[in-house]
């Protein structure tokens, strides 16, 4: 009887999942299906213990993602900046060339005053305006309204691909994939449905040697400085399957009630971790673990969690429930070692329902409200712009994002010529403020 009553719960709750969850917003709950951020982990996981040492710095940290999923903000030039990670110099001078020019909005500011800790990774992922795009690059600052610096940036993903690539410059995955993101974590009843990210102390966890050079797939690298670094301060042998990109998870056998977390929402992480796991994306470069959590203008996810729970996520001590819980979830970590392309999360029966489709019209969901022809396009030499709304600003932006053009519209119809390159490009119709009014592609083909 017993083993029957266990049986239908676990059904009731499959059902519940897969019909409470029958459509998903691409912009809480990103990419593609078979996504690495969205494949559960499978029945048929390999699993080898982790050995994670003890974190003897700090309870329990974070490293921010900056997502900024706002299409129709106003526009914002970033600049190349060439401090990195040198706390003696100083990331909000523009000192380089355009990087791109991406939707902000005007108040997100990210600056020494508000960022957490003196040089943090600030992985920034804006999606671009035509709604699928985004864009990524490290380490952003905006100490202005109108300076934004940044330096390195990835190749473009597809808000519905994929998502593999991005700005954790330690490994090269993705800047909003698996976060933790504002909502996920905020109620008892919440369950994370996506894979996560974690930082580790590389010095004490991480493998090195000449034939896998630090890390494994889905990351495309490890640190320049991996081999001196990883391992060089581990009291035991170094796990070798534990290396930059490796997916981490609660094996599906452990009985999560014998953790004897004392706090939910380490219980609501645990079971993230069992179900779908977390991919090293980092170096914490000290003795701690962190998360990675969303810094968006809709808020900091770690000031939502303290406001939810009554107790810093990002905690110092490592001698209160919450810092305890995490030392214990980190112990518990195993590599799912048969994580490849092919086997994503390790293959077979998934541990929980597969994500749902996606909800229609959810990005773009405000219509243009202009008459914009664009003839010919593809255009070759010169392209005629009809139905232009006066006094507001016409812009042409490159596949990188990058501002190829600029004027303020005086008339209603303009033929403007083209000495760009061949190519796809965005031209938009912006107000004095920088919203976006009307976008449309433009092939260029001289």
């Amino acid at each position: 009887m017993t083993i029957l009553i266990r049986t239908l719960v676990c059904l009731l709750v499959i059902l519940h999942s897969q019909t409470s969850f029958s459509q998903r917003d691409p912009l809480l709950w990103p990419f593609a299906v078979n996504s690495i951020w969205n494949t559960p982990i499978g029945s048929n996981a390999v699993y080898v213990p982790a050995g994670i040492e003890p974190a003897n710095a700090y309870g329990m940290t974070v490293d921010e993602d900056l997502i900024v999923l706002k299409p129709q903000a106003p526009l914002l030039d970033i600049y190349t900046n060439y401090a990195g990670w040198d706390a003696d110099l100083d990331r909000c001078v523009e000192e380089g060339p355009l990087l791109f020019t991406a939707p902000v909005p005007i108040d997100f500011i990210v600056s020494p005053d508000n960022w957490d800790g003196l040089t943090p990774n600030s992985g920034l992922a804006v999606l671009m305006p035509d709604g699928e795009t985004i864009r990524q690059t490290q380490p952003f600052s905006r100490c202005s309204a109108e300076t934004a610096t940044s330096r390195w940036t990835p190749p473009n993903v597809n808000l519905y691909g994929d998502g593999i690539r991005g700005a954790h410059g330690g490994s090269g995955l993705s800047a909003i994939g698996g976060a933790l993101r504002l909502g996920e974590l905020d109620e008892p009843d919440d369950t994370i449905r996506h894979v996560l990210k974690v930082n580790l102390y590389a010095a004490e966890n991480l493998f090195y040697d000449s034939q896998y050079e630090g890390f494994r797939w889905p990351a495309i690298r490890a640190d320049s400085y991996a081999p001196d670094v990883y391992g060089s301060l581990r009291t035991e042998e170094v796990v070798p399957e534990c290396r930059m990109g490796a997916l981490l998870a609660i094996p599906a056998q452990v009985d999560l009630s014998s953790l004897a977390l004392e706090t939910t929402p380490a219980q609501i992480l645990a079971l993230a971790l069992q179900q779908y796991g977390a991919y090293v994306v980092d170096d914490t470069a000290w003795d701690v673990y962190a998360f990675i959590t969303e810094w968006s203008p809709d808020g900091r996810f770690m000031d939502e969690f303290e406001a939810a729970w009554g107790f810093p996520f990002k905690e110092p001590s490592q001698n209160t429930s919450w810092s305890r819980d995490m030392r214990t979830l980190f112990s518990a970590l195993h590599v799912v070692d048969n994580n490849r392309p092919d086997n994503i999360g390790g293959g077979g029966t998934p541990l929980t329902p597969l994500a749902p489709e996606f909800s229609p019209n959810s990005v773009m969901d405000e219509k243009p409200n202009t008459q914009l022809i664009i003839s010919p396009n593809p255009a070759h030499g010169q392209v005629v712009l009809s139905g232009l709304p006066l006094n507001t600003n016409l812009l042409i932006v490159n596949a990188l994002g990058q501002k190829v053009h600029s004027e303020t519209l005086t008339q209603t119809t303009l033929a403007l010529p083209l000495s760009h390159p061949n190519g796809y490009y965005n031209l938009l119709i912006t107000t004095s403020n920088g919203k976006v009014l009307e976008r449309k592609p433009l092939i260029i083909q001289n």
